[in-house]
């Protein structure tokens, strides 16, 4: 049911088969909960397969992030990045300024990327309360199927994850319906992102530089192109091995903090591909926005205090894109800006 690959310098990062989840198959679950741990204790990344996820939804998914980014600089300033940071974030604008392992001497992050959250009706409670991070995506008008695809996508890998959830539980040693109340509605981001080719690699250039993911667990549907790595100690950079028809997938800042440090939140970067443009579609997964993140009962004692103060969701990703994605760095896109 589960696998190890092996890379230098790492753990075994093991790859989970999802069939006994995706099919609700119980008995399945220890064992898959049992990797989930020691995965998440050590290295804080795995792999799953058979996710249930159709290959022909990832490649056209994948399609659609080409097409998008292939369009003109004017048509893609017309899906500006908005106050909800949905929409289209400019080359060369950001890098994650917050992280434990932000390289300060990083040039902005070489790469392009298009936003959405979860889609949301006028009369939903959050946007009729006028929440942030429930307001509306910025949807493209020259793209004929595209929104459909990308809301495809994410229903379904918000299914998948939620298939993953009672295992994940188990594996800190509580209820399966733990996780239930706060994923019965996700709070997500999704992103396309394109990354330019270079002709070689230069110090202080990313794809994306050092950082760890703010949100609960991130899913990223594999592609041929290579460019993540992990950090295995604090001069060692690892490509994560490429596993066909899955998706990788880490812990983030959330999940680290829920379980009072427990689960790593694991640095991880992308280098700038070399003579062929790279695409990924990452799926930041988050609870819904007023769940409390607070020290989960199996991960505390008397010997070992909870390490961070109970916050809402909402209040923690506000913090964190207002540090590092500041949507009004998007205003000035001329060419030299842009870059």
């Amino acid at each position: 049911m589960t696998q190890e690959t092996t890379i230098a310098g790492l753990d075994p990062i093991p790859v989970i088969d999802m069939t006994p989840l995706v099919d609700g198959l119980v008995g399945g679950r220890r064992e898959i909960a049992n990797a989930i741990r020691d995965s998440f204790e050590r290295t804080g990344f795995l792999v799953l397969v058979n996710h249930g996820l159709p290959r022909e939804l990832i490649r056209r998914t994948f399609a659609e992030a080409k097409r998008f980014h292939e369009q003109p600089m004017q048509a893609k300033q017309g899906v500006l990045m908005n106050e909800h940071n949905n929409g289209y974030m400019a080359l060369n604008r950001y890098n994650v300024r917050t992280s434990r392992v932000s390289d300060e001497s990083a040039e902005p992050d070489r790469n392009e990327a298009f936003f959405i959250k979860r889609e949301r009706l006028p009369d939903d409670p959050l946007v009729k309360a006028g929440r942030r991070f429930a307001g509306p995506n910025e949807w493209p008008e020259n793209l004929p199927g595209f929104k459909e695809t990308l809301l495809e996508y994410t229903e379904a890998v918000d299914t998948m994850s939620r298939h993953l959830l009672p295992a994940l539980a188990l594996s800190l040693d509580l209820p399966e319906d733990t996780f239930d109340a706060a994923f019965a509605e996700s709070q997500f981001s999704f992103r396309l992102s394109h990354y330019p080719p270079v002709d070689e690699h230069k110090v202080g250039q990313y794809g994306i530089a050092p950082h760890t993911d703010a949100n609960f667990m991130t899913f990223l549907a594999q592609s041929d192109v290579p460019g993540l790595q992990i950090r295995t100690n604090e001069n060692c950079w690892i490509d994560v091995p490429h596993v066909q028809d899955s998706f990788v997938v880490n812990s983030g800042d959330m999940l680290h903090r829920w379980t009072n440090e427990r689960y790593k939140s694991t640095p991880h970067r992308a280098l700038p591909p070399i003579g062929k443009a790279r695409y990924a579609i990452p799926y930041f997964l988050g609870p819904h926005l007023d769940t409390m993140i607070e020290c989960l009962p199996t991960c505390r004692g008397p010997d070992n205090p909870p390490k961070y103060p109970p916050i809402s969701y909402s209040d923690y990703i506000s913090w964190w894109y207002d540090a590092n994605y500041d949507a009004k760095e998007q205003q000035d896109l001329s060419p030299e800006a842009a870059g």
